[in-house]
């Protein structure tokens, strides 16, 4: 239970653990809170063979955490729909109690924090003069002098610029930081860009998704607390700890995957026997992610096990990139998919659409070669190739308009047509 009158940090030499015993929390609870942030870091540090986070323990979070002296938080909203806060608000277990308000001093935060107006800005002034961490939510519009957003009388790029000048580690948290989301997509008429288009001379990192799972960003603060620096990341930017693995690798679905058991419309008896989402426009085997494995909501349940097709949310450029939804993209059937066929025969399909190649799927003896050339930058993560740089973005899609010609039966095969 929290003491609401000792709430605020002393000034001084006061530690974490001091500051939690003074406010009435428990060790118990603590450690609690530390085994939830555990048990995330290393369940992505195994499958993708980060050492440190695969042996990270309650115990040493416990006692990195506990020996801090008030970190400061800063945390900016710029253009955005504030989707990333409510992810971390109702979280339902680690929730904004135990990170913000139990952990760190956060200083300044459009929508929770009590100061308004000029308290704010002073806030804000305030947190900026010291070391502190950086989380930001929401993309930068450059477009008319960066007009479409202000705060305090002061551009989001000029706000950015301020709060990242000594901030000792950076998270741009949710697709709208990472890359701009949905408001860069094209026309992207504010002209919206993510954090690391800004901010060239500090390393950000990308905690991606529309919008990421609460427990992936407190997992991603309690990393850089812990080990006094920010995670390691993939050639995204991504923690590799969260983003090391494909929603394809660990999705339950996978048998329907490669059984060839599809769901062709939402309503069909395949829909109502779990079978594979990939023909509703299911994006899992291009789309790195912790969602089967963290899920949402205490661990309930997430998008594919609701029975909704993976969007792809956590990747650069999706809403351009994977539209429409609900249909493969490209419109095609991806041959020799099914149970005789081994993962070297599926492979990579590579498939051009608008300057991306679209990978139908990827075999496991695709995925262990990649593991390597992925954690040293020399490939692009997502498997649809390289990404379209920003005039292949504002191309109109070309699909085709038929599908290819369906191959000639054999000479003594008799058509359907025929049959009937």
């Amino acid at each position: 239970m929290l003491v609401p009158d000792k709430d605020i940090w002393v000034t001084g030499d006061e530690t974490l653990a001091e500051h939690l015993e003074r406010r009435g929390v428990s060790r118990r609870s603590f450690l609690k809170f530390c085994t939830a942030m555990a048990a995330v870091i290393a369940a992505g540090g195994v499958s993708t063979g980060d050492a440190q986070a695969a042996s990270i323990t309650p115990e040493f979070i416990a006692a990195k955490l506990g020996e801090l002296k008030k970190p400061v938080l800063v945390w900016l909203q710029l253009q955005e729909c504030t989707g990333c806060m409510e992810s971390v608000l109702r979280s339902g277990d680690t929730t904004v109690e135990s990170l913000i308000l139990n952990l760190v001093s956060m200083d300044y935060n459009e929508l929770v924090m009590a100061a308004a107006g000029d308290n704010a800005n002073q806030n804000l002034d305030k947190a900026n003069a010291e070391e502190h961490i950086l989380v930001v939510n929401g993309s930068i519009p450059l477009g008319e002098a960066g007009a479409y957003t202000t705060v305090g009388g002061k551009s989001a790029e000029q706000v950015l610029r301020e709060s990242a000048e000594k901030a000792v580690a950076i998270f741009a948290v949710g697709a709208c930081a990472h890359w701009g989301s949905v408001q860069a997509s094209r026309p992207n008429p504010t002209g919206a860009v993510g954090v690391d288009a800004i901010i060239k001379d500090k390393p950000v990192v990308n905690v991606a998704g529309c919008p990421p799972i609460g427990e992936v960003i407190t997992a991603s603060l309690v990393y850089a607390l812990t080990y006094g620096g920010p995670p390691p990341t993939d050639n995204q930017g991504r923690p590799l700890f969260a983003y090391g693995n494909r929603i394809h690798d660990f999705c339950p679905r996978r048998a329907r995957f490669d059984a060839g058991e599809y769901v062709q419309t939402f309503d069909d008896s395949a829909a109502r026997e779990g079978a594979c989402l990939y023909q509703v426009g299911c994006r899992g085997p291009e789309t790195f992610a912790p969602c089967p494995i963290t899920q949402w909501n205490m661990h309930t349940d997430w998008p594919i096990g609701a029975g909704h097709p993976c969007i792809g949310c956590t990747e650069p450029q999706f809403y351009d990139r994977f539209t429409p939804f609900y249909q493969v993209l490209p419109e095609i059937q991806v041959p020799g998919v099914g149970v005789e066929a081994d993962a070297t025969k599926v492979g990579l399909v590579a498939l051009g659409l608008v300057g991306v190649g679209v990978a139908a799927h990827a075999g496991a003896t695709a995925v262990w070669e990649r593991r390597e050339a992925r954690a040293a930058d020399k490939i692009n993560l997502p498997l649809l190739g390289d990404l379209p740089t920003r005039e292949q973005s504002a191309a109109p899609l070309v699909v085709p308009e038929t599908p290819p010609a369906a191959e000639a039966p054999a000479d003594g095969a008799t058509t359907t047509e025929e049959q009937s």
